[in-house]
């Protein structure tokens, strides 16, 4: 069985529906966040400030290798930008199913108000760099999932158990063919 990977902007959900949905399929949980974290021994704005963006995406292909030498069925949550990286993009195709958690603007400023912790997201209208960032990663987003999710007014248990009906639904059809 692939993987599922949640694919999203910030504040969209990823990493709590993530852990509900492993524990629901009994899987491993991965937050490549904080992957890279738990090797670099720091967070991940402390890689931002020191070593820069870039440094940062190259450590998210990184860790995207690594799990794919894994070959092990995972719930997997990536940092809003990973799938921005063609080469990303196809690594996510050959681990798993890529679910794309949608939220839109309003929602996210809603989610996002308030956490200090997110480096892009730093001094600047919150509202509008979320617009900006948007603009450039949705048709990416859109283009790299296997699955679209509007979660906006979905709770967390219900988007648990959409994801694990398609979960299962893809069992499914590997088991006949």
């Amino acid at each position: 069985m692939q993987s599922i990977i949640l694919i999203g902007f910030m504040g969209a959900g990823k990493t709590t529906v993530g852990k509900r949905l492993a524990a629901r399929l009994k899987w491993d949980f991965i937050d490549t966040d904080e992957y890279i974290e738990q090797k670099a021994g720091m967070a991940v704005s402390e890689i931002f400030d020191r070593y820069g963006e870039e440094n940062f995406r190259a450590r998210e292909t990184e860790a995207l290798r690594e799990i794919l030498q894994e070959q092990k069925a995972a719930v997997i949550s990536v940092g809003g930008g990973l799938p921005m990286r063609k080469e990303n993009r196809e690594y996510l195709k050959e681990i798993g199913r890529t679910i794309y958690l949608r939220a839109q603007v309003d929602t996210l400023v809603g989610r996002l108000s308030g956490d200090t912790g997110r480096p892009l997201l730093r001094g600047q209208d919150l509202r509008t760099r979320i617009q900006q960032l948007m603009e450039l990663r949705s048709a990416v987003y859109e283009s790299a999932a296997d699955v679209i999710l509007d979660t906006d007014t979905m709770h967390v248990g219900r988007i648990v158990r959409e994801i694990a009906e398609i979960t299962e639904d893809l069992r499914d059809a590997e088991k006949n063919s």
